[in-house]
């Protein structure tokens, strides 16, 4: 194995722990049900990005850009659906939910006492 095969391996698993990054937003969105402080133009411009970077690594058939970058697409899609299903009052859809079944635990554990 060569040292560049070596780099690549290297910047490929570095590439795949930054396009899990986006999965720690997700994270805060679905604790805080708000999507209120995440920028959705600036992640939309990130998908931009990647998919340029995915066809210049088609283009030179480089895996290590199509690999990372894919990831990272598909990664950050999945944030901006998550953001837009809480803008789009999913949060609220979620507390309601969430006080029903409260509601309904203190209903039953009312009528065991």
């Amino acid at each position: 194995m060569s040292t560049a095969d070596i780099f690549g391996v290297i910047a490929t698993l570095a590439g795949l722990v930054m396009a899990s990054a986006p999965f720690l937003q997700i994270r805060r969105m679905r604790r805080t049900r708000s999507s209120n402080d995440v920028s959705l133009q600036y992640l939309a411009m990130l998908n931009v990005g990647f998919i340029a970077f995915i066809a210049y690594g088609v283009s030179i058939t480089s895996y290590v850009l199509i690999v990372t970058n894919c990831a990272s697409l598909s990664i950050m899609t999945i944030t901006i659906l998550t953001a837009l299903f809480y803008r789009r009052g999913g949060a609220k859809k979620a507390a309601v939910a969430e006080a029903a079944m409260a509601e309904a635990a203190e209903a039953a554990a009312a009528e065991r006492r």
